[in-house]
Formats: C-alpha cells, sequence, structure tokens
C-alpha cells in the first residue's frame, strides 16, 4: 500500500502595516520565484495604510471622494489587475495575499474562490458569527446576514494565484463611504468589532485564518522569518 504523498509546504507570515504598492511588489516576486520553481507557496497575512484598489472592472464613477478628501486623508488609489470592482483596506482590516500553485489538482477558479470564502466563513466562526459566502457573482464574498464582512479579489496566470482577500476586523468603516464598494450600492459593510463589540488583534485573527487555509488547502504551515518588508506590528 502506498502512502500518501506528503503536504505541501506553506510559508506564511503576519507582516504587520505594509504599504500596499510594496505588498504588490513581493506578491509579484514570490509567484516568479513560484513558477520558476525556485521558491515555495506563500501565505502574507498584513493590513495596510489607508488605500482604495480597483479592479479591473472598476470605473471612476465608484470613487465618490474628491482628490481633496483623498489626500486630506493620505489615502492612495491604485489600479490593480484583480478581479472585481473597488475596495478599502487601512488599519484594522486583516488582509491576505495567498501565492499558490492550483495545479495539477485544483484548477477551478470558482472553486478557489470559494474556498477562500470558506476560510474567511470558518474564521468568523471563531468568533461566534454565523457568516456565509455571498451566492451570486456580483455578491462574491462573505457576509453575516445582509452585512458585507470580507471581499475577495483574485488574480491567476498560469494557475498560480495572487491578490486574495480582505477581512474587516476593527477597520474604520467609515472610509467605505467613499467609494461604491465592490460596485453594491447602498450595501451596509461590516467588521468583527461592529458586529460582536470585540476587537481582536490582527496577529491573532492571522494566526486562526492561516489554520484554516492550510486544513482547506490541504498544506504544511511553516512560519515566515521576519524581513524588513514588516514596517509596524498591529
Amino acid at each position: 500500500m502506498s502512502s500518501p504523498e506528503p503536504r505541501r509546504l506553506l510559508h506564511w507570515g503576519f507582516l504587520g502595516r505594509v504599504p500596499y504598492r510594496e505588498a504588490l511588489e513581493r506578491q509579484l516576486a514570490t509567484r516568479d520565484a513560484l513558477k520558476r520553481g525556485a521558491g515555495p507557496e506563500h501565505l502574507f497575512l498584513l493590513e495596510h495604510p489607508h488605500v482604495y484598489t480597483l479592479g479591473r472592472n472598476a470605473g471612476d464613477q465608484d470613487i465618490l471622494a474628491s482628490t481633496r478628501w483623498l489626500a486630506e486623508r493620505g489615502a492612495e488609489v491604485v489600479t490593480t489587475d484583480r478581479g472585481g470592482q473597488v475596495t478599502y483596506h487601512g488599519p484594522g482590516q486583516l488582509v491576505g495575499y495567498p501565492i499558490l500553485n492550483l495545479s495539477p489538482d485544483r484548477r477551478d477558479i470558482r472553486r478557489y474562490v470559494r474556498d477562500l470564502a470558506e476560510v474567511l466563513v470558518a474564521t468568523l466562526g471563531d468568533y461566534g458569527l454565523a457568516a456565509q459566502p455571498g451566492e451570486e457573482q456580483a455578491l462574491i464574498g462573505v457576509w453575516v446576514g445582509k452585512r458585507k464582512v470580507a471581499s475577495i479579489g483574485v488574480h491567476l496566470s498560469r494557475w498560480l494565484t495572487t491578490h486574495g482577500f480582505a477581512l474587516n476586523v476593527s477597520t474604520d468603516l467609515r472610509y467605505f463611504g467613499a467609494i461604491v464598494p465592490c460596485g453594491l450600492r447602498g450595501v451596509e459593510m461590516a467588521s468583527i468589532e461592529s458586529l460582536t463589540g470585540g476587537r481582536p488583534p490582527l496577529s491573532e485573527v492571522a494566526e486562526r485564518l492561516a489554520g484554516h487555509l492550510a486544513r482547506r488547502f490541504e498544506r504544511e504551515l511553516s512560519a515566515l522569518t521576519p524581513e524588513p518588508l514588516c514596517l509596524t506590528a498591529s
């Protein structure tokens, strides 16, 4: 009887607060190394300073705030190649960037998005929240009732993944008022804090989420060594 194949190593870490463009550079470098067979899969978990990111389906009409309003708050606007429309990232939000190779057994983008949603659902369950994935294309993400608590936007190149998800933990939800979040007018955004009154540390949520993701994708976790990219710990 043949023994089961060993699980792939997934290097992960909570990197603290990292500017968006620096995190994007790290994603692309990691993906390129994975493509060359020169590096392992990674899961980067972090938070960003205030930034609005535009996906491939976003338009200027999705930004409601003025240039002056954005400048006064030090909020960047960055165009990306991920799916989806516009979303907000900022302090108190746990952002996840899985850099995975979905070959040979998980080459299904719908399954990948669904798996990420289930990881988020499981993480929210740890905090007593009964969440569920959005059932329709326009509602991709994770919801508690009619309130959206997490967004998903990914990019695949030859079945290698970049971008990922954003989970509102203790996010200042007022910043979502400057945009049409994910193209959904009138959507009510929520966070773990707004739904439970609790304010768990991002590092704690990150550790729980990494465990759920490793189980869902059948990976073995390996902790990242801290590197200069880490700017501040939350």
